[in-house]
């Protein structure tokens, strides 16, 4: 493709000049205009229902944007990733997460292979051994039934099965206990370990080298763990699990490698989840559930492929994404779900968001002149209510907002989720339209509080609802979330599926860490020469079990 700057296209000139005009207007007034403006600005996607009509853009804005996305290409990169093309340049990889939810109906050839078959190879795979741990065929060294599963990995290896099961525990076995490791702080494990029978432990390893610092560190601690509880080495083979691509290193660990589950260089972390990451989810909630899941991300695969762009929600989410970041200069965005299940959800997009188009050089390796991801941040309702929404509704920065809902309650407690919803739609409501100085003078406060009571609106939302929340309905949000920061990529002319701000920081770890417990020479900045010293005095005298006073200043 060639190269281009996204502010010399024909549209981002037309929308900085459209903007000036949208700007000014209240989201009162585009209501009041345009009677047909709710029923016309909802769609529908792979069983969700969006609604958009709560943000500042007129019908010209869309189109306005719709014609960013054509020029930026959007279309040729979308159908280069569904044909395998290797789209991650950095990399030189295919993008295939789209791959992990294909029906295995379907074929997809990258160079002179079809792809589908193995990704259906591992699933079995993985249905085959999911069902032995929750029917109990599948034993641990001591003729113990597993009754906990510990998934040990970090980033997507960790973000993704741990909010996926947190999402679905309605629909998980309530008879395993299943925990996620992911820190290096050796808290996490400990915690994680102190109330568990090593006898009925099982530990699914997710790294796809082997070698990840923080996960394999980790895991060595918790097979020294086992080992000390439970007196021999060859134990391992019946606790341990391996999620990888790196059979020498799980072998050597003490894995078989038919306990090993493979996934593919063209799978980046932050996309697999519904790869043989998700294994931690499958033993879970099940296989079949999980094939429910899969098929609901490849739903919205499907709607974001084939739907016209002026109809398509991840294409449109992303577009509005662009927007309020490029031209309203909005930094940050929150997610707000309605359910307290989706509580990590936050954390899980803010990974797929920032980690995927956190970047500030183009496809071509040239500087950007533009802002790129916004942070991405929230809390589920109504507790978010108790704490940010104050900024959100008086404060002096625009926050555009997602609000995520489902008609139907996952609790017997109909009256909690009708009041749950209730505030939902309450406060994308009042964010949008406000309430005036006038209207509240009206209600009889005092003229002294007239100010701090006025609300002055015209912050944008979205509203996102499903009918409820199944392992389907979970896989499609994921999708569009996914899709929408694909479309992002595209429009900003970066790599979304490379992390290398993640390098520098690991590599400098890894000349640290040795240098923390041994009297060598440091060689760094004034600063951090300072802390390493400091710290190896305090450690180093800890264990010689002296106190040590407060340091005076």
């Amino acid at each position: 493709m060639a190269t281009r700057v996204p502010p010399d296209l024909p549209a981002w000139a037309l929308l900085r000049e459209h903007y000036r005009e949208v700007s000014a207007r209240h989201l009162r007034e585009l209501f009041s205009t345009d009677p047909q403006r709710a029923r016309d600005l909802t769609f529908e996607a792979a069983g969700w229902r969006v609604d958009i009509s709560k943000h500042r853009i007129t019908r010209e804005t869309i189109g306005l944007l719709i014609q960013l996305a054509e020029e930026s290409g959007l279309v040729a990169r979308r159908e280069a990733m569904f044909r395998g093309e290797r789209i991650n340049t950095t990399e030189y990889r295919p993008v295939l997460h789209i791959a992990l939810r294909l029906p295995r109906s379907r074929s997809l050839i990258v160079g002179d292979q079809d792809v589908v078959p193995q990704v259906h190879q591992v699933l079995d795979r993985m249905a085959d051994f999911a069902t032995r741990v929750r029917l109990g065929a599948w034993k641990g060294f001591t003729g113990e039934r597993i009754r906990n599963v510990v998934n040990i990995g970090i980033g997507g290896s960790d973000l993704g099965p741990a909010m996926v099961h947190e999402a679905l525990q309605f629909y998980a076995d309530p008879n395993l206990r299943v925990r996620f490791v992911s820190n290096v702080d050796g808290s996490d494990l400990t915690l994680a370990l102190r109330d568990l029978d090593p006898a009925a432990t099982l530990f699914v390893v997710c790294s796809k080298t082997f070698t990840t610092l923080e996960t394999m560190t980790n895991a060595r601690s918790a097979r020294a763990w086992l080992i000390s509880k439970l007196g021999s080495e060859r134990a391992i083979a019946r606790h341990f699990v391996a999620v990888s691509t790196n059979e020498a290193a799980v072998r050597e660990f003490g894995i078989a490698p038919e306990n090993m589950f493979v996934f593919w260089d063209w799978v980046g972390g932050r996309y697999s989840v519904d790869s043989a990451i998700g294994l931690s989810v499958m033993i879970a909630i099940g296989p079949e559930a999980f094939r429910e899941f899969l098929a609901g991300f490849h739903a919205m695969d499907e709607h974001f492929r084939s739907t016209p762009l002026h109809r398509n929600v991840p294409v449109l989410l992303g577009l509005l994404g662009v927007w309020y970041v490029n031209f309203f200069g909005c930094q940050t965005w929150a997610v707000v779900p309605y359910d307290h299940c989706l509580r990590r959800l936050p954390a899980y997009l803010q990974q797929l968001v920032m980690e995927s188009n956190g970047k500030s050089v183009t496809l071509q390796g040239e500087a950007v002149s533009y802002a790129t991801a916004p942070v991405v941040w929230g809390e589920p309702g109504t507790n978010g209510q108790h704490s940010f929404f104050q900024l959100l509704h008086q404060g002096t920065v625009l926050v555009p907002c997602d609000f995520i809902g489902f008609c139907e309650p996952q609790s017997d407690l109909l009256h909690h989720h009708d009041l749950l919803i209730a505030n939902m739609l309450a406060q994308a409501e009042a964010l949008a339209f406000g309430r005036s100085a006038e209207e509240v003078a009206a209600r009889g406060v005092a003229p002294g509080l007239v100010p701090h009571r006025t609300f002055l609106g015209n912050r944008p939302s979205t509203i996102l609802m499903a009918p409820k929340l199944t392992p389907r309905s979970l896989g499609a949000l994921i999708a569009l979330y996914e899709h929408a920061v694909f479309t992002q990529g595209a429009i900003w002319n970066i790599n979304s599926f490379d992390q290398w701000g993640v390098e520098l920081g690991k590599e400098l770890a890894e000349r640290i860490a040795p240098e923390l417990c041994t009297d060598q020479d440091v060689q760094h900045d004034a600063s951090t020469t300072q802390w390493i010293l400091y710290y190896r005095e305090r450690r180093a005298r800890e264990r010689r079990g002296e106190k040590i006073p407060p340091r005076a200043h």
